[in-house]
C-alpha cells in the first residue's frame, strides 16, 4: 500500500531478491561495525544482467548497437571492470574518467569522451587511444583536428553533436548552421579526422522526443555521407528511466503527499521528483526507443537504422545499475519530534544525492534492528545527518517505519547504486567518505566481499 493508517504515504522498492540476501545473511551489520560509518555495497551481477537485457533488445530489433557505460553515474571501479570482461563500451567526461577506463582494462577504440570544452590533455590522449570523441562545438572541433595533426599517430575519430531543436536553450551541442561548418572542416581536414557520425545531449526520459532526435541524426548521416564522410553511427545518449516501484505506488504516492509529511513542512515540486516508475523501463525502454516511429517518417526507428546501415550507441548510466547495490548507515540519535521522530546517522546527505537535484531520494529505507522487538505499529521518522546544516536531512519525508528505530540501528538505502552514492561525496567535517563494497553471491552459502579497486 501507497499510504498506511497514519497517513503518511510509503514508496516501497520493488523486490530485489539479490539485495534481500545480503540483508539476510547478517553481513551488512558486520560491515558497519568493521568500518564504523557509512557504506555502499554493490551487486555487480546485476551491473551483467542490465547490459545483456539492453544487448538483447538491440538483436530482437536487429540493430547493430554498442552500449557505453556512463561512468559518472558511479565511480566504483567494478563497472569498468565488468565493461572491460564484458566486451562493454565506457562513456567519459575527464581526464580522470579516461585514465581509471584505460586503467582498468577498457580498450580506447571502447571509449566515447562526451562533455563540453574538452581540455587539451583530455582531447590528446583520447585521439593516442583511438577513443571516440563527441565534438559539442566548432573552437573544439579546431582543437581536436589540431591535436590530431600534432600526433600524427592515428586520425582523430570524432561525432558531431547536434543542439536538440526541441531544447534549444541546451548548452550541448551544434545548430544546423554550425553542423554545416562542421562538417565542412572535417571533409577539409582530410585524413587527420574519422568523423563516424552524429550524437546529442537530450534532457528527460521521454521515448518520443529522443527517437525524433535520433531519426533526424539517421537523415544527417545519409547527408554528410554525400560529402565524403563516414558517418555511420549516431549516439542517443542516455536517458533510459528505471523503476523503482510499482505505478499503483507511485502514482498515490504523488496525489497523497503534501508538506504535513515531511519535516519542519519541507515541501517539493512533484515535477522535480526522479520519475520512480516508468511504464518502459531500462531495456523495455530502448525497445520502445527502437519501435518508435520518429516524426515525419512513417517507420520505426529499428527500420530506419537497418535501412541507413547506421550503427545505434547509447550511454545508459542509472539503467546499467539498476538493483546494483545500495547505501548503508547506522543511526547515531534519536530525537523526539511532535507525532514523529528525527533520526541523526552516521554520515550525510551528500552520499544519498538526489538532494542535488532539489529533491530527495524517495524510496523507503530499510531498518535493520540490531534487538528487534515484539510491538507492532507505525513509527514515522525523518532522517538527518551528522553536520552543523539545518538542511542537511537524507530524508525530509516521515518515513512510516513499521518497528520503533533505535539508537544502533541500521538504516540500508535500496537501489542506490545509479547517481545517489558519490556524485555530491565530500568529507565534510573531516568524516570518511563511505567506502564501497563488491558483493559476491557466487555458488557459495553466504556472501562475500571486497573492496573496490577506484584508483581515486
Amino acid at each position: 500500500m501507497a499510504v498506511n493508517d497514519t497517513g503518511l504515504p510509503t514508496l516501497p522498492a520493488l523486490p530485489d531478491t539479490a539485495a534481500d540476501a545480503v540483508l539476510a545473511s547478517g553481513l551488512v551489520e558486520e560491515l558497519s561495525y568493521a568500518f564504523g560509518g557509512p557504506f555502499h555495497f554493490l551487486l555487480p551481477d546485476a551491473f551483467d544482467t542490465n547490459l545483456e537485457a539492453m544487448r538483447a533488445a538491440l538483436e530482437e530489433a536487429g540493430v547493430d548497437g554498442v552500449v557505453y557505460y556512463a561512468k559518472k553515474a558511479n565511480k566504483a571501479a567494478v563497472w569498468i571492470e565488468r565493461c572491460a570482461a564484458g566486451g562493454a563500451g565506457v562513456d567519459v567526461a575527464s581526464l580522470g574518467e579516461l585514465r581509471e577506463a584505460l586503467g582498468h582494462g577498457v580498450r580506447g577504440e571502447n571509449i566515447v569522451v562526451t562533455g563540453p570544452a574538452k581540455g587539451e590533455d583530455l582531447l590528446t590522449l583520447a585521439v593516442q587511444q583511438g577513443a571516440l570523441i563527441a565534438v559539442d562545438a566548432l573552437d573544439e572541433l579546431d582543437n581536436l583536428i589540431s591535436a590530431a595533426l600534432a600526433g600524427r599517430v592515428r586520425p582523430a575519430r570524432l561525432l558531431l553533436r547536434c543542439l536538440p531543436p526541441a531544447q534549444p536553450h541546451s548548452r550541448f551541442g551544434m545548430n544546423g548552421a554550425e553542423l554545416a561548418i562542421a562538417m565542412d572542416r572535417c571533409v577539409r581536414a582530410g585524413d587527420a579526422v574519422r568523423m563516424e557520425g552524429f550524437s546529442f545531449h537530450l534532457s528527460g526520459y521521454a521515448v518520443q522526443p529522443r527517437a525524433d532526435l535520433a531519426g533526424h541524426l539517421v537523415e544527417l548521416c545519409l547527408k554528410a555521407r554525400v560529402l565524403g564522410l563516414e558517418a555511420s553511427r549516431i549516439s542517443i545518449g542516455g536517458g533510459l528511466a528505471v523503476s523503482y516501484t510499482d505505478a499503483d505506488t507511485w502514482h498515490t504516492f504523488l496525489g497523497e503527499q503534501n508538506s504535513g509529511h515531511y519535516h519542519a513542512g519541507k515541501s517539493f515540486s512533484t515535477g522535480d521528483f526522479y520519475p520512480y516508475h516508468s511504464p518502459a523501463a531500462g531495456a523495455g525502454a530502448l525497445r520502445a526507443l527502437l519501435a518508435a516511429r520518429p516524426e515525419g517518417h512513417g517507420e520505426s526507428l529499428a527500420e530506419l537504422l537497418r535501412e541507413a546501415g547506421v550503427v545505434v550507441l547509447m550511454e545508459p548510466g542509472r539503467a546499467l545499475l539498476d538493483r546494483a547495490g545500495a547505501t548503508v548507515f547506522r543511526i547515531q540519535g534519536v530525537k523526539d519530534r511532535d507525532g514523529y521522530q528525527l533520526l541523526t546517522v552516521d554520515g550525510t546527505s551528500l552520499s544519498l544525492s538526489e538532494q542535488w537535484f532539489n529533491s530527495e531520494y524517495l524510496p523507503d529505507p530499510y531498518l535493520l534492528s540490531r534487538s528487534p522487538d515484539a510491538s507492532t505499529g507505525t513509527y514515522p521518522a525523518a532522517v538527518g545527518a551528522a553536520t552543523c546544516l539545518e538542511s542537511d536531512m537524507l530524508t525530509w519525508r516521515k518515513i512510516p517505519f513499521p518497528r520503533q528505530p533505535r539508537t544502533g540501528d541500521l538504516l540500508v538505502y535500496p537501489n542506490t547504486a545509479g547517481y545517489q552514492m558519490d556524485s555530491n561525496e565530500s568529507p565534510f567535517h573531516d568524516l570518511a567518505l563511505p567506502p564501497k563494497v563488491v558483493i559476491d553471491h557466487t555458488e557459495r552459502p553466504r556472501p562475500r566481499w571486497r573492496l573496490d579497486r577506484h584508483f581515486g
